[in-house]
């Protein structure tokens, strides 16, 4: 059995309004947000094998934020072009590529891609993974490249905003 984690990027800001998309930084509540998931994840031990990442800095800051609290190495966080705006294809794609060794993996990425994504493997009518939103699938296969659609099954759908009081 694979194990998939999909992550919406952290909130980003948009206090430099002509900045670059790519390069927009994660703002305070992105900040606080993603090592809250990745607290998480530690306290539910779903700790990934691999991680890759869009290459855009809210994504990879992300990324990094919740690697941190896993104690994943960040210098193991891949990125992935592919990943910035990606479609179902895309994703497709890049799990066709990670090694057999690696049963448990997480992708950073964006919306609407993730959303669509998401519920294109499991099925699922998720309307909006917010951002920081993490969905797990469990795909009942040993090979990555044998995701298909409805084949995985939703395991949770988590956000921070559930957890604010």
């Amino acid at each position: 059995m694979l194990t998939l984690y999909l992550v919406r990027h952290a909130k980003s800001s948009w206090n430099s309004p002509g900045i670059d998309d790519r390069l927009r930084p994660l703002s305070k509540r992105g900040k606080h947000d993603a090592p809250l998931v990745g607290k998480l994840l530690y306290e539910r031990n779903e700790v990934p094998d691999l991680i890759i990442s869009s290459p855009a800095k809210r994504a990879f800051s992300t990324a990094k934020k919740i690697a941190l609290e896993l104690s994943y190495p960040e210098d193991e966080i891949l990125k992935n072009e592919l990943l910035y705006m990606a479609g179902i294809d895309d994703f497709i794609n890049i799990m066709s590529e990670v090694p057999q060794s690696r049963n448990k993996l997480m992708i950073v990425s964006h919306n609407y891609g993730i959303t669509d994504f998401a519920n294109h493997l499991s099925g699922s009518s998720i309307s909006n993974i917010p951002t920081c939103g993490i969905v797990r699938i469990d795909l009942n296969s040993d090979m990555w490249v044998n995701a298909v659609k409805n084949k995985g099954e939703m395991i949770f759908f988590e956000y921070p905003k559930k957890y604010y009081s």
